[in-house]
């Protein structure tokens, strides 16, 4: 069956096509990859000495070690792994709001749901990390899971997964956090985590549930989507505002709260943005205004370091 190709942009793929996915921190795999692994095994680069024991191979015996010290010792690498990617998307009500204003790249987002930004970010990466032969899984939820792939680097897999964004649609409340904590729980080995969202849900509660993967081991990337007349408020006078998830309605005066609110969004991102510095988790805001192979570059550009 012919790959679902809405969310692939050939055109900005070919912009990131020289660019690789990689771990920021040390990840757990089965198969011989370019990511830094937790196991010892044999590879290119070499990691340290331990004294010679019954059974090792003689072939990794140090023998300059042996002329100077008269005893046994054989070297280790550190073994490369493939990376383990689960993508979490969520489709919850928030999600499906898209705002028209002037400005827009032409041709480009212009219209675009937060939901579809998000599945364009997803779409990629999960592109990116097929073809390095890395296992991509991909959770889509609202306030609970609705669909869950298990990760696989297969090319029918990601075929799967591009029809699964295609299906997906808005809707529901949220209940991020606790989603978040059940997630957390179902993810025994160690990989990448990446959340696409708004986040709107109390940001303690939610970094509290993103911290649940950093205790685990996870490697964890965030990427808040938010719609730029969420970020202006560029309204003029009395404007009806309503929830998409609750459907509770307010009246107010744009030009009255402007500042206000304006103040609130800033106070609202920088907690997301300090607590997930604190907790060594990798943060990205996307304004939909910005074209998301450019959020992809910032985001893959950071990782061209691995660190331990």
């Amino acid at each position: 069956m012919p790959t679902p190709t809405r969310y692939l942009d050939p055109v900005a793929l070919a912009k990131l096509a020289s660019m690789e996915l990689r771990a920021r921190t040390i990840v757990e795999g089965f198969f011989s990859g370019q990511h830094r692994s937790p196991f010892r095994g044999a590879s290119i680069e070499f990691a340290d000495h331990r004294e010679y024991a019954p059974g090792d191979e003689i072939r990794h015996l140090d023998w300059k070690v042996f002329a100077r010290s008269d005893r046994y010792y054989v070297k280790e690498y550190d073994a490369e792994t493939n990376l383990l990617i689960n993508i979490m998307l969520d489709a919850s009500g928030s999600m499906g709001y898209a705002s028209a204003l002037p400005g827009l790249p032409a041709g480009r987002h212009d219209g675009l749901t937060k939901l579809q930004y998000a599945c364009y970010l997803t779409a990629a990466l999960a592109y990116l990390a097929v073809k390095q032969r890395d296992m991509v899984g991909l959770v889509v939820f609202d306030e609970a899971v609705r669909l869950r792939l298990n990760p696989s680097a297969s090319p029918s897999h990601l075929a799967a997964l591009l029809e699964a964004l295609e299906n997906t649609e808005a809707g529901g409340e949220t209940n991020l956090s606790a989603t978040l904590e059940t997630l957390a729980l179902s993810m025994g080995r160690r990989g990448l985590v990446i959340l696409a969202s708004d986040l709107y849900d109390e940001p303690e509660r939610v970094l509290r549930g993103l911290g649940h993967f950093r205790h685990r081991g996870h490697d964890v990337a965030v990427f808040q989507v938010l719609d730029a007349g969420e970020l202006d408020l560029p309204q003029r006078g009395p404007v009806l505002l309503e929830d998409m998830e609750t459907g509770e309605r307010l009246m107010t005066d744009a030009d009255e709260v402007r500042q206000a609110y304006r103040g609130e969004v800033s106070r609202f991102v920088g907690a997301y943005q300090q607590g997930c510095r604190e907790r060594f988790i990798d943060y990205l805001c996307a304004d939909t205004r910005t074209p998301f192979e450019q959020v992809l570059a910032t985001f893959l550009g950071r990782r061209a370091v691995v660190r331990r």
